[in-house]
């Protein structure tokens, strides 16, 4: 898929729906770029998570 398509798309959107479809497009630009401290905990983040599971919302006291 082109850029020049995805403009086309973009143009055929009613009016009515450009600011929902902002926010779903913005979710794909990178904000910076991605640093390498960041790399490596997002690395040991799965591996914990690979390793040792996550936690249910519902396994959790809130209050």
């Amino acid at each position: 898929m082109s850029r020049e398509l995805l403009k086309g798309l973009i143009d055929l959107i009613d009016e009515s729906d450009t600011e929902t479809i902002f926010r779903i497009l913005v979710r794909f630009v990178p904000e910076e770029k991605v640093l390498p401290d960041e790399i490596e905990a997002i690395k040991r983040a799965n591996e914990s998570i690979e390793k040792h599971g996550t936690v249910s919302h519902d396994s959790i006291n809130w209050d």
